[in-house]
């Protein structure tokens, strides 16, 4: 039996987003999860996985810490000796992929998203640039989920033995299976993510404050990761939003949606709009790469310019004139939509794929 490591940064989105492959992996492989937190670790465990903590500091940018998270991984492959090492997320695929590098351990990365790192300009950007090269160089597969970030890598000559495309992680239609569309009631705008700058929030609460209304209630779903819980508790006490709380599962939140917005200035893929669309709620999505792929202009959403609060306003204004019935065939066209490009056992098909030609 091959053992198959995995290194990443949270258990909560590897179980979210890649149990099915975990479950895959599990029917003729030993699988151990290298991981810093314990949110989704006894579910993990109990399929029959073998966790290791190992902490991650996830936005830090101290070299001390990441060369002690190198070292970490170096001792942790040549402890485990794995047969196959799969990376997700940036220090995972850069720290673990130039330790299986120098071990000449086979390793698959993925990337799930650029962030800003690349909006960065000067010595930041250019170490950024030669990290990824360093970790990614031996890769036998490099897994993107959009066609703007392989493009950018390229441009950058970051590049494995080998790039593939995948529609992000795909979705479970199974977990996230089509809802009626609400047939009364307030028309709900519920924004899905972690609440910080570069997920529009700015945009968001200032599109709250414009076109609030009584018929109208926009909705926070996600944890704090930047210092706005103040600002949110004042506009919530104003009754200008609601605060829905981070849940780790989200389904039932989706379904009381009317429409899900999603603004953020970088995706991978984004999971909360391609989990709506299959839920059956129509999506207002930023225009980038990761939001686009996932919605059509018109038919399943609306699209805005990043940033920009006018155009997200305009957007969700467009939705609104909308009767409910024209609502409802949106939200059914996306899962429709998802249904034909976006299933997850297209994307694990194409994890096994590249796996198996390894092990």
């Amino acid at each position: 039996m091959s053992t198959i490591l995995i290194l990443t940064n949270s258990s909560g989105g590897l179980y979210d987003f890649r149990n099915e492959l975990l479950v895959r992996l599990l029917k003729d492989h030993k699988v151990i999860i290298s991981l810093p937190d314990t949110t989704k670790v006894r579910e993990l465990e109990e399929e029959g996985c073998e966790i290791i903590t190992t902490p991650i500091n996830r936005r830090g940018v101290d070299p001390k810490e990441d060369l002690k998270l190198f070292w970490e991984y170096r001792r942790l492959l040549r402890q485990i000796k794995p047969d196959l090492v799969i990376t997700y997320t940036i220090k995972p695929n850069i720290y673990g992929g130039f330790a299986c590098r120098v071990l000449r351990i086979p390793y698959i990365g993925t990337i799930t998203g650029l962030g800003g790192a690349f909006d960065r300009k000067g010595l930041f950007l250019k170490m950024i640039i030669v990290m990824y090269r360093m970790g990614l160089k031996k890769a036998e597969c490099v897994f993107f989920q959009n066609t703007e970030n392989m493009g950018i890598f390229k441009g950058y000559h970051i590049e494995g033995k080998k790039g593939r495309l995948v529609n992000g992680s795909g979705v479970n239609l199974a977990r996230h299976c089509y809802e009626e569309y609400p047939e009364e009631g307030k028309t709900i705008f519920l924004f899905v993510g972690r609440v910080m700058k570069e997920r529009g929030i700015l945009e968001y609460l200032e599109a709250s404050v414009r076109l609030h209304r009584e018929d109208v209630e926009f909705a926070i779903l996600g944890y704090c990761d930047e210092n706005y819980q103040d600002l949110l508790n004042e506009y919530e006490e104003k009754g200008i939003i609601s605060q829905w709380g981070f849940h780790t599962e989200v389904h039932p939140f989706l379904t009381k949606a009317s429409a899900v917005v999603v603004a953020s200035f970088h995706e991978g893929m984004s999971n909360a709009l391609i989990e709506a669309a299959a839920t059956g709620r129509p999506v207002i999505a930023s225009n980038i790469s990761g939001c686009q792929e996932a919605f059509e202009e018109g038919k399943t959403g609306f699209g805005f310019t990043p940033g920009n609060a006018d155009d997200l306003i305009r957007a969700m204004e467009n939705f609104l004139e909308l009767s409910r019935e024209k609502q409802a065939a949106m939200g059914e066209a996306a899962r429709k939509k998802m249904e034909r490009e976006f299933d997850r056992n297209l994307v694990i098909d194409a994890y096994m794929d590249e796996i198996n030609k390894i092990v």
